[in-house]
């Protein structure tokens, strides 16, 4: 598995849709650029974020809400009020492209795409959150246009 250890290098394919999200600060948090972010009910209802990596285990009432836009640190116990806890998270209709080299241009295109962890694209079903639908792959970059917010019943 490659979860992120530095932003990702991603693209944007049209135009950029951003949501803010308060970040969970039940534990200090690193979050990368290009970082699937989850609702984890299981964790907080209360509709914060966190970053998906492998080590999470996605349940069926789990809501993925698009991907980082930016790299982001938490402090614990951040309030919802402080606005440093924030992070601008792209969303549907984003076409967000991520390097991969696991799909081919008109064999896997309309695919459903999920993150195998928090740097790999991947089909397998498992505990991975779909985050949308393949659309292109050009240039060593696959693009899917996110699906947000997604309830990952399928997991």
């Amino acid at each position: 598995m490659a979860d992120l250890t530095a932003d990702a290098t991603i693209r944007i394919m049209g135009e950029a849709t951003t949501e803010r999200f308060h970040v969970d600060s039940a534990a200090a948090r690193t979050i990368y650029k290009g970082q699937p972010m989850i609702v984890d009910q299981d964790v907080d209802a209360t509709g914060n974020i966190v970053q998906f990596v492998d080590t999470v285990t996605v349940a069926a009432t789990d809501v993925f809400v698009g991907i980082a836009a930016e790299g982001h640190s938490t402090a614990l116990s951040a309030s919802e009020t402080n606005q440093a806890s924030w992070i601008e998270v792209y969303v549907q209709p984003t076409i967000v492209g991520f390097k991969s080299a696991v799909f081919t241009d008109g064999v896997d295109l309309g695919a459903a795409v999920r993150m195998s962890d928090s740097g790999v694209l991947s089909t397998t079903v498992g505990d991975n959150p779909e985050i949308g639908k393949l659309v292109r792959v050009l240039d060593g970059f696959a693009y899917v246009r996110l699906v947000t917010p997604y309830i990952c019943a399928g997991a």
